[in-house]
């Protein structure tokens, strides 16, 4: 499964602007990848991880903007068609599990 996190949040004031950039950087040390801006994605195993995660993000986001969360499974993220544009190659992207010996 993967959760999406779309979010707009102001920025305007200095304030607005360092709320924007710690959630930012909270998404990131959650493990999520950006896949345009102010829209991340991460893998998640099942329905119960993506509900701790979205909680987790639920306490840590500011006041003000709008924050959306949306979990899909990996048929359906692999539905996703490029119109312009093509997929970031860099970034370990499947749902194959890996062994580390």
């Amino acid at each position: 499964m993967r959760t999406i996190i779309f979010f707009d949040l102001p920025n305007v004031y200095m304030k607005d602007k360092r709320n924007y950039l710690l959630f930012r950087k909270f998404l990131l040390s959650e493990g999520f990848i950006m896949l345009q801006e102010s829209v991340y994605s991460k893998l998640v195993l099942n329905s119960e991880q993506s509900a701790l995660l979205i909680d987790r993000i639920r306490k840590k986001a500011p006041k003000k903007g709008i924050i959306q969360a949306l979990t899909i499974t990996e048929k359906q993220y692999s539905n996703i068609e490029y119109i312009i544009g093509s997929e970031n190659t860099k970034i370990i992207n499947s749902e194959d599990r890996m062994i580390v010996l």
